[in-house]
């Protein structure tokens, strides 16, 4: 059971970390993009640690990163753990392994995304 949890909640863990990036970085390139500036004045308004998130976005990626890093390492060290006898087990052990993945590689799509957006997006673009 440890297994199972192990490996859906590092992956859950570095997802969560991986949006943040997102919300930090990305998501303000986008809306201002997309002529939605005012969206964006009135996000900063009203949720108040979004300035501190943005402000400290080295942090972030380091945490991020490093949640993503642990997640990738479980994952590599559980890669050939067995999975129970029981059928309902093995097919729930499965399931669990498949969802950890896709939200591994999830995950490392967004900080990917939101370190582009982060560090290069304004060099490049602008």
């Amino acid at each position: 059971m440890r297994l199972i949890l192990r490996e859906a909640t590092a992956p859950a863990l570095a997802l969560f970390a991986s949006t943040s990036t997102l919300l930090c970085c990305a998501l303000p390139a986008l809306l201002v993009t997309i002529g939605a500036g005012a969206v964006m004045a009135g996000m900063v308004s009203t949720i108040p640690g979004y300035v501190w998130l943005t402000a400290h976005k080295g942090p972030l990626f380091l945490v991020a990163g490093g949640l993503l890093i642990s997640a990738a390492i479980i994952r590599w060290a559980t890669r050939n753990a067995p999975c129970p006898a029981d059928a309902q087990k093995a097919k729930a052990c499965g399931q669990m392994r498949r969802v950890g993945g896709v939200l591994l590689w999830t995950s490392g799509a967004a900080y990917l995304v939101g370190g582009f957006f982060a560090f290069f997006a304004a060099d490049l673009l602008l």
